[in-house]
């Protein structure tokens, strides 16, 4: 039932919100939260780190993905290209004939992508890679400046 006035002639009601009582209901929320936020922690990512190789792999294989998904292979100054299909056969080879000529135990494979390129075609590249055995396959990145 609304207030009721007596002033002057006659009653009349007041249509007006009491704001007191919302305003102090307010006033216990900015409190509570004031007092829990510093408790709450943000939530910290632990991520994996890596050591250090031994010795720098003697032989570098490098997979260039281009804009279009092409492939090629470089090592050192030969450039061959290739589909993802000959991929891992390629690489195998690759890896076979230069640790026979080098005598070494396993070349490493730089994968390099146009940084337009969808995440799942690099992925796709790795994946190769990976079914196929070859153990040391790493992403080349540039630095920011």
């Amino acid at each position: 039932m609304p207030a009721v006035s007596h002033r002057g002639r006659g009653r009349r009601t007041i249509n007006e919100i009491n704001m007191v009582p919302f305003i102090d209901v307010m006033l216990v929320l900015l409190i509570i939260f004031m007092v829990t936020a510093p408790l709450i922690t943000p939530s910290m990512i632990d991520l994996p780190s890596v050591g250090k190789a031994s010795r720098q792999p003697d032989m570098i294989i490098q997979i260039v993905l281009g804009k279009n998904d092409s492939l090629q292979m470089k090592i050192k100054d030969k450039v061959t290209t290739l589909s993802l299909k000959e991929l891992a056969s390629t690489i195998k080879s690759a890896q076979g004939t230069t640790n026979i000529a080098n005598g070494t135990s396993g070349s490493a494979v730089v994968i390099s992508a146009d940084k337009n390129v969808k995440y799942e075609s690099v992925v796709k590249v790795m994946d190769t890679l990976q079914r196929a055995g070859i153990q040391r396959v790493g992403l080349s990145v540039q630095l920011a400046d």
